[in-house]
């Protein structure tokens, strides 16, 4: 299966750099390009993408604007390609139900490796951005996630998965850890997000973290890999 990609940044080198090592990659293919947010909402209504890499900050409509439309359509998942000066609108692309998260410099193989989990549903978080995510919510007394409540409706099972989803274990090592199989953990990440309202596994796996559902209850122990 071929996972169909859409590009959006505003900066036609990275577009043409993305896209490079996209189309490059075995089982990848780019379908269309975007400068901005809007274009990249009407691009994918037409093209249905597997998965949209978004830049956040773009002229017109902003990376988290268009990720809260497209989310909210469920035209494509959404991995957002970011810099260390632009972590503080990260939080807001959190909440608009990003998959993940990546710094613009990362390296070709991690990129690719990311397109294709995000395609299969994974959720894909840089540590330091993680890291520095859930600090600006401490520091303005917020929580990353929006229904901590939620937390009394889960089942044991559940708020297992839920712990694992916050070390940033993808579904084939949750399967292995709890001795279920992946349409089983599935199911269960599909119910965890439900209970809580949340969009993503990411917004997920950070209210773990703050509620120290992991084994590590530690956020340095968020993998890049989920």
């Amino acid at each position: 299966m071929t996972v169909t990609v859409l590009i959006a940044d505003d900066h036609e080198a990275i577009r043409f750099g993305l896209a490079t090592i996209l189309d490059n990659a075995e089982g990848i293919k780019v379908v269309g390009e975007a400068a901005d947010g809007a274009a990249a909402v009407r691009q994918a209504r037409a093209l249905r993408p597997d998965v949209t890499l978004m830049d956040i900050r773009m002229p017109g409509t902003d990376g988290i604007a268009a990720t809260r439309q497209l989310v909210a359509e469920g035209l494509t998942q959404v991995l957002v390609l970011t810099t260390f000066d632009l972590d503080e609108y990260v939080d807001g692309t959190l909440q608009a139900g990003a998959a993940g998260f990546l710094i613009k410099s990362v390296e070709a193989p991690r990129l690719i490796e990311a397109v294709k989990l995000v395609a299969a549903g994974e959720g894909v978080l840089a540590p330091q951005i993680t890291r520095r995510v859930i600090t600006a919510f401490a520091a303005a007394g917020q929580d990353p996630a929006s229904a901590p409540q939620g937390l009394g409706d889960l089942t044991e099972r559940e708020r297992e998965v839920l712990g694992c989803l916050g070390e940033g274990l993808s579904n084939a090592q949750i399967g292995t850890r709890l001795y279920i199989g992946e349409t089983t953990v599935k199911t269960h990440v599909s119910r965890v997000l439900a209970k809580l309202d949340l969009r993503s596994r990411v917004q997920a796996a950070i209210l773990a973290q703050e509620n120290g559902l992991t084994r590590e209850n530690s956020v340095a122990d968020l993998r890049e890999r989920p």
